[in-house]
């Protein structure tokens, strides 16, 4: 027996699929039936069309996408653009990045130098007028700010309480004559009038909405009983059921588009794997078999009977050629020479030069300017 097997998941249970009515049903394959027939053709026709694009695309499209877009512009970056950008980067390093880095070290660094050190003498200097002048000045000049703002302090305190009795009193009499009868007249005539003209405002509000609000409910109900109630059961009782089998039908049809290209997809797998085979049969396979059995033979045969030795005779009568063109190149150097001696007689040999100092008398000495270089 079988030892039991442990962990293993139990199979998974399909989902169970929704009830489908009688309509479903009844669509369903006469609508698959329908779209097979339509499919099938336009399924062979499309794989045809895509097995010829890939072989177009292969064989023709990429080489001349290559040749007319992308080879011209990797000549133009590699041979026009980089040798460019090097000569302009060479051209801006001499006229601009030398030139300047020049200037900077030669005549910006001392200029800056020399202006760094005037700065620190001018600063040196302001420094001693400000300890030294500005400083005594300035305290000199608070002290005396400091007594007259004093004195004018006293004078306008002094003004300060004068003023404050005039306001104190036109304050008193601005209250008595303005401010008392205001708040009287405030309290016992306008308030009286502004709560008269409130209540009477809000009563016309009330009126109005009241209005409002009866027109309202009128419009309402009339446009609810002429439209929304016809526009509802409209949707109720037509479209909603129309809408239904539309959707039963769409997802048919769906379902079996779906399914007819699939299956034309594997007729039209069935149908190529059969082209196929019969090219190969009919065209492939004769074709190999005459190449394999009858050319490859005749082609070694050709080779070992027929080119080697013409190749070897050719070879042979290329250095006999070299052999007869170099013998009569060197009986022509030879005539031309032998024609030179005969006109011209024979070429004068040049004499030997003594390199080193000659001995005996003919030596130089100090007590004559000549050597032997330059006596006759």
């Amino acid at each position: 027996m079988d030892a039991p097997r442990k962990f293993e998941k139990p199979p998974a249970r399909p989902s169970p699929q929704p009830p489908e009515g009688c309509l479903a049903v009844a669509i369903r394959v006469p609508v698959r039936i329908v779209v097979l027939v339509l499919v099938v053709p336009v399924r062979l026709v499309w794989d045809g069309l895509v097995v010829g694009g890939r072989f177009l695309y292969r064989t023709v499209l990429r080489p001349v996408g290559r040749a007319v877009f992308v080879w011209p512009w990797v000549a133009l970056w590699r041979y026009v653009v980089v040798p460019l950008a090097k000569a302009l980067g060479w051209l801006i390093h001499l006229l601009v990045l030398v030139p300047l880095g020049w200037l900077y070290r030669y005549v910006l660094t001392p200029v800056g130098h020399g202006l760094a050190w005037s700065a620190r003498q001018i600063g040196s200097g302001l420094a001693w007028v400000y300890a030294r002048v500005l400083t005594p000045v300035g305290h000199a000049c608070a002290w005396v700010a400091g007594g007259v703002a004093a004195g004018v302090a006293w004078v306008v305190g002094g003004v300060a309480w004068i003023v404050g009795g005039l306001a104190a009193g036109v304050a008193w009499l601005g209250r008595y004559l303005l401010v008392v009868p205001a708040g009287w007249l405030y309290a016992w005539i306008l308030t009286p009038i502004g709560h008269a003209v409130a209540w009477c405002g809000r009563g016309l509000l009330w009126l109005l909405s009241a209005i409002g609000t009866g027109i309202g409910v009128a419009l309402y109900w009339a446009a609810r009983i002429l439209l929304v109630l016809p526009a509802v059961a409209l949707w109720r009782w037509v479209l909603t059921p129309i809408g239904r089998v539309l959707v039963v039908v769409g997802r048919e049809v769906r379902d079996a588009l779906g399914h007819a290209w699939r299956i034309a997809g594997h007729i039209s797998l069935a149908v190529g794997r059969a082209l196929g085979t019969l090219f190969r049969w009919i065209f492939v396979e004769p074709v190999s078999w005459v190449y394999r059995t009858i050319l490859t033979p005749v082609g070694h045969v050709v080779r070992d009977l027929v080119l080697r030795p013409v190749a070897e005779a050719g070879r042979a009568v290329g250095r006999v050629t070299r052999q007869v063109l170099t013998a009569a190149r060197e009986s022509a150097r030879q005539a031309r020479a032998d024609f030179r001696r005969l006109v011209f007689g024979e070429p004068r040999q040049p004499e030997p030069v003594e390199l080193r100092e000659p001995m005996g008398d003919d030596t130089r000495t100090l007590g004559r300017s000549t050597t032997v270089l330059t006596k006759d």
